[in-house]
């Protein structure tokens, strides 16, 4: 899988000779096919001189090989914690806590019982703020403008950290496992559904702005960091999404990554105002593995999305809402997707309506038999979904019939694989 090896590279401010099996140059210098999605042509840092390929293993090493619009390789080894100090030092969460916050305080002062259905305000709910922005100034680390990043072999991790595409061009990100980016300070919203719950920040991954990103053969996940308290009858939750596409960012290709054991995984448009986004959001999502996941894989606003050849395992309706997101002004074509699901899950779950009004999903196969997805939803909800979003797809490197998806995708999405 990893053979080839250039003689000498960059490390951040040392040069240092190669890891003993990585192919590193073809990972680093491939860029994405003619016909590969919506972002068929980005090239990320695939031209980058010897003194622009750096090897980091922290976040002080990551920030800074990240900087800059000149093109660049950034190779990933072992672990990068992100909730350490400029040293590399851990930190925990007391180490980001304003002096007037304190979670007993917290729950003492918004207990819906005595705050009732109001938004948290005051000193206290202030502190809890300056308190998630000294966490956001240690763990969000920007990308700039023609940057390929790669993780080398398959441990490659990102821990604790959110990596920000904001408002660039031409990034790949390849082979990159995105673990845990937990909020330390979430906040109580009484307002949120018929009970209130917690809110969180940080994603994963955030495409907020950026175009021509590819993202491919990446593994996203709350790495294990699943069991919270309850208060206030709800999860405390410490995670928001695993990736974001928002704030009118385009041509964006999603293909091989494994998406798993998380609630709220991909969102695609944040807003129902169309300030940023109409006419933009234009993604592809292809050979993805979204794995015991609670909803939004994706949803979506605006944008014209194609999902195809995807595998969806979805074990149990319990823990699990919807897929496919019909948000306001969306038009996902979706074709040749495979649903491995539990025998209480029903396929009238699969999209559920957010003020859109089409779907298209044809070629659609749920434990090996064919189902029509739009109709199912409507037999069982209102408002009926149409099946026109106005568009066909054309962008499509390889279009596999569905019954090889889930022998495909399993083989090779994800860290690691070829």
């Amino acid at each position: 899988m990893l053979a080839k090896l250039l003689p000498i590279v960059v490390s951040i401010g040392l040069v240092s000779a190669a890891p003993a099996s990585a192919d590193f140059e073809h990972l680093g210098r491939e860029v994405i096919g003619p016909r590969d999605g919506w972002a068929a042509g980005t090239t990320g840092g695939s031209t980058a001189t010897r003194e622009h390929v750096y090897f980091v293993d922290s976040r002080s090493e990551l920030v800074a090989a990240l900087t800059g619009t000149t093109p660049k390789i950034v190779y990933v080894r072992g672990t990068v914690e992100g909730n350490v100090d400029d040293a590399d030092r851990p930190l925990r969460c007391s180490d980001y806590a304003d002096p007037g916050y304190s979670l007993p305080a917290y729950l003492k002062q918004y207990d819906p019982a005595t705050w009732g259905r109001v938004e948290p305000s005051g000193p206290l709910e202030e502190a809890r703020a300056r308190s998630q922005a000294n966490q956001a100034r240690r763990v969000i680390v920007p990308v700039g403008s023609n940057t390929t990043i790669v993780g080398l072999g398959d441990d490659a991790t990102l821990l604790g950290l959110t990596l920000r595409i904001g408002g660039t061009d031409n990034v790949i990100i390849r082979n990159l496992r995105f673990e845990d980016a937990y909020d330390c300070f979430p906040q109580w919203d009484p307002l949120d559904g018929e009970t209130g719950n917690w809110n969180s920040e940080y994603d994963n991954l955030v495409l907020a702005g950026a175009t021509h990103v590819w993202v491919d053969r990446c593994e996203f996940s709350d790495g294990g960091n699943t069991s919270q308290p309850t208060y206030f009858g709800r999860k405390f939750e410490v995670h928001d999404g695993l990736l974001d596409v928002v704030n009118g960012a385009d041509l964006v290709t999603l293909s091989y990554n494994h998406f798993h054991d998380h609630d709220k995984s991909l969102l695609i448009g944040n807003t129902d105002r169309p300030t940023y986004d109409v006419g933009k959001l234009r993604v592809t999502l292809h050979h993805n593995f979204f794995e015991n996941l609670g909803s939004r894989a994706p949803r979506v606003r605006y944008g014209q999305v194609h999902v195809y050849n995807n595998l969806y395992v979805i074990p149990k309706a319990a823990s699990y809402e919807y897929s496919w997101g019909v948000g306001v002004e969306s038009r996902i074509y979706a074709e040749n997707n495979y649903f491995q699901t539990g025998r209480d899950v029903s396929a009238s779950t699969f999209a559920k309506w957010w003020k859109g009004t089409a779907l298209h999903a044809t070629g659609t196969l749920v434990n090996g038999r064919p189902v029509d997805v739009v109709a199912a939803h409507n037999a069982a909800f209102d408002p009926d979904l149409g099946t026109d979003v106005g568009w066909t797809p054309t962008l499509v490197a390889r279009m596999d019939p569905t019954e090889t998806v889930p022998r495909e995708v399993r083989r090779k999405a994800g860290v690691g694989r070829n």
